[in-house]
């Protein structure tokens, strides 16, 4: 009957930590980092006339005015263009 009572006892101790290790893993996996509030704020590609939001595009002043942009592509595209004459 001892020995009953001990194999219990330590099934009962192997299933306790396996639950806890168990919803440690759980927590760690459901932790997700908060995501950025976006403004709302649409801009416009003026290389491609794609609008997207302003916290995502890529910003370039020229000549004082600034410009978006939605890939280093469309960038360096319009780049090359105004130094063209």
């Amino acid at each position: 009957m001892a020995r009953f009572l001990f194999y219990a006892i330590l099934a009962y101790l192997l299933y306790s930590f396996w639950r806890f290790f168990r919803s440690l893993k759980r927590r760690v996996v459901s932790a997700r980092p908060p995501q950025p509030r976006l403004s709302g704020t649409m801009v416009k590609d003026e290389v491609c006339d794609t609008y997207l939001p302003k916290e995502e595009a890529l910003r370039e002043v020229i000549e004082g005015k600034e410009y978006f942009f939605c890939s280093k592509e469309c960038r360096k595209k319009c780049l090359e263009a105004r130094k063209r004459p």
